[in-house]
């Protein structure tokens, strides 16, 4: 019951968090798989669950902004 209520906390944390939970989920099943290392697999699937969210929340705002950009600074002639 403890584990439920840390994972429902963790679930409603920041989207980069939501990153470390995904990938923890699938690094803990691979890592399990993998030679029963599940918790070196958690640990490292959440390393880059957030690395990979952070990069695209980084990428998401350049494009954002380089779409704003364009769309600012168009003019027409007639």
């Amino acid at each position: 019951m403890k584990s439920i209520l840390i994972a429902a906390a963790l679930a409603t944390a920041a989207p980069a968090a939501a990153g470390c939970l995904t990938g923890a989920a699938v690094g803990g099943v691979a890592g399990h798989y993998a030679g029963h290392h599940a918790v070196i697999g958690a640990a490292a699937g959440c390393w880059y669950g957030h690395h990979r969210a952070v990069v695209a929340k980084r990428e998401a705002a350049a494009k954002a902004a380089a779409t704003q950009h364009t769309t600012t600074t168009t003019t027409v002639r007639h």
